[in-house]
């Protein structure tokens, strides 16, 4: 079985969205790219989390031609693939139908520095992307510019997307940034959120790239 491990990892992380309250029902998708190999192993499309086992993982090359799996790839297949084909340091790619995140999506606002932790980001603010039917390619094209260099983006009148060199980095920002949309929007229930600057911001986005544990 080819990448048994990233498809073991898909699995994790799928139920992790339902646990995490990232999305509901088969909402979302997930995979992750092996350079080495150059291929994608994607969530299918439709099944419950909860029931996927590894084997219903399938596994795509930069094509977007099957390699190995009886499932239907995640129809947000296209949506992977243009970022492994265009972001050098992008190796794995979560997207998310969570609520505060969906809801600035359908208001299509960008996600300004009301918490430090935007700066997961890689960028002062979480922008919008322009809004394309659910697994189009026209989507797929938005969220690459949407999301510039940064490593997340809302699609609008949809979710998230997040990108990382792995599944846990762009979960973990997916589930911070996501934190932040809740803490915005409470905010501007109740007044003006005050922004973090443009220069506290940049000193935020060095100081994630050195935070953590060294693997």
């Amino acid at each position: 079985m080819l990448m048994e491990q990233e498809r073991e990892l898909i699995v994790k992380y799928g139920k992790k969205l339902i646990s995490s309250g990232l999305t509901k029902g088969t909402g979302g998708n997930l995979s992750i790219y092996n350079k080495k190999e150059g291929l994608i192993a994607i969530s299918p499309s439709g099944m419950d989390y909860f029931e996927t086992t590894p084997l219903d993982i399938t596994i795509m090359d930069l094509k977007g031609n099957l390699v190995e799996g009886e499932r239907k790839p995640s129809v947000e297949y296209e949506m992977h693939l243009i970022f492994y084909k265009n972001r050098k340091n992008v190796f794995s790619v979560v997207h998310t139908h969570s609520i505060a995140s969906s809801t600035i999506a359908a208001l299509r606002w960008s996600l300004p520095a009301v918490n430090y932790l935007v700066g997961l980001s890689g960028e002062n603010l979480v922008p919008c992307a322009d809004y394309a039917s659910f697994g189009s390619k026209e989507l797929a094209e938005n969220a690459l510019k949407g999301m510039g260099n940064g490593y997340a983006v809302f699609l609008a009148n949809h979710g998230l997307l997040t990108t990382s060199t792995d599944i846990h980095k762009a979960f973990y920002i997916a589930e911070e940034i996501e934190h932040c949309a809740e803490i915005f929007l409470r905010a501007k229930a109740v007044g003006n959120p005050v922004i973090i600057s443009d220069e506290e911001m940049v000193k935020m986005n060095i100081l994630f790239k050195s935070y953590g544990q060294n693997k």
